[in-house]
């Protein structure tokens, strides 16, 4: 699907274009192979770089060919309960830039509905607001699952083998947001250096704004990571700890109960035992077997076995 957009400062809304306009934002969401010929050859562009761009493995970089800068990043979405990435190539050309990605791009969509004022006309300020639109979605899924850490994390005895599920989820997202941030990074820093795309004092502030988010995206998403090793750690610590309790006042109690056992079974054999013929004899061997099972409860207690 391939639409083009264009507003200027003299325009009061954004135009949906049937045809290229110098100045035109052309966006291409789940292009089709022919589409995607169709672009290379319209605009100049190099049908490698377009390809790369509905890869779903493909990292951010930067390329330069001629007058044209293509802009690989990646922007995170939701699939049903799942967090994912997935690349976003922008074209940066002599007098257009294109967008190109093969899922539908949040921050595309929240310029789309007017949620921020742009003008495909002025390309290096528009690229660098939809490049912080892209910035603010890492930052809202940081931040949601930074939250659900920290809830989790402080009732750590309580956390079930569910939880854990999402703590492992969790570190999968957090993983694949820095594999896609810290390149991001790199990016941002050519640009800061003026020499792959022309930036106007004001658009060097916006650059620097976006170097600095994405640099605290990345400490946040570290620090995620840490606290959530740090929780499966502890978890673990305490999982094997309460194992290795029970497993103790088992094997206490087995011995408790063993040796009362074993006295009323030999007072159950069919031969001559002493005081069998005394009629106070169940009461004397339940009160020796109950006084030595107490001595034995004392013991471990004393011993903290138990």
């Amino acid at each position: 699907m391939v639409k083009i957009y264009y507003r200027n400062v003299k325009e009061s809304k954004l135009e949906t274009l049937q045809s290229f306009r110098v100045g035109s934002w052309v966006h291409v969401e789940a292009p089709t192979d022919a589409e995607l010929l169709r672009l290379s050859k319209t605009f100049g562009l190099e049908e490698g770089h377009l390809r790369d761009a509905v890869d779903p493995y493909e990292v951010p970089r930067m390329e330069t060919e001629g007058d044209t800068i293509y802009i690989f990043t990646r922007f995170p979405y939701r699939e049903q309960e799942s967090i994912l990435t997935t690349p976003l190539l922008i074209v940066i050309g002599k007098d257009f830039v294109a967008t190109i990605s093969q899922k539908p791009c949040p921050a595309v969509e929240r310029l789309l509905s007017g949620s921020s004022v742009f003008y495909t006309t002025q390309k290096a300020k528009f690229f660098l607001q939809l490049f912080a639109q892209v910035n603010n979605s890492y930052n809202f899924f940081v931040n949601t699952i930074s939250k659900k850490v920290r809830g989790m994390s402080a009732a750590l005895e309580h956390i079930t083998s569910v939880e854990i599920g999402q703590f492992v989820a969790f570190e999968d997202v957090l993983n694949d947001f820095l594999s896609s941030l810290v390149p991001t990074n790199a990016v941002l820093q050519n640009l800061l250096s003026g020499k792959s795309l022309k930036l106007y004092e004001e658009d060097k502030e916006l650059v620097e704004d976006l170097f600095l988010q994405n640099g605290q995206l990345i400490e946040i998403s570290r620090a995620n990571l840490k606290t959530l090793m740090n929780v499966r750690d502890s978890y673990s610590t305490i999982t094997t700890h309460n194992l290795n309790r029970t497993i103790r006042i088992l094997t206490s109690l087995t011995i408790i109960l063993t040796f009362p056992t074993m006295i009323i079974n030999l007072y159950g054999m069919n031969v001559r035992l002493p005081f069998a013929q005394d009629p106070r004899a169940f009461y004397l061997v339940s009160t020796v077997a109950i006084c030595l099972s107490l001595g034995l409860v004392w013991l471990f207690r004393r011993k903290r076995w138990m």
